[in-house]
């Protein structure tokens, strides 16, 4: 059953795991429309799904060396190395593709 909680000038809104699969659409929806969603199990809560703040200003060098510093994305150990094919034979792909009709 969803449940809707007030909060400090809000509301929460709470879905059962079983909730938030049979209605994954319509809390897209409710997402995309500036809500928060918690989800719960057994009652207890173990995961909220909310917008994703987009700032527009912000270029994408910016934006990953705002992630680099937070921990989410971490530099190659070498990022000038070359990358080495893993196909041994020419062709492989093609064999490949052929192969699965």
């Amino acid at each position: 059953m969803t449940s809707l909680t007030r909060y400090g000038g809000g509301m929460a809104i709470n879905y059962s795991i079983y909730e938030a699969k049979a209605q994954f659409s319509e809390l897209i929806r409710q997402v995309s429309e500036g809500k928060t969603i918690t989800v719960l199990d057994r009652g207890k809560a173990v995961a909220e799904i909310r917008p994703i703040k987009h700032d527009q200003r912000q270029t994408l060098e910016e934006r990953l060396a705002e992630l680099k510093r937070a921990g989410v994305v971490v530099g190659s150990a070498s990022p000038k190395q070359t990358l080495k094919p893993i196909a041994r034979r020419p062709g492989a792909l093609a064999r490949f593709l052929a192969e699965r009709g």
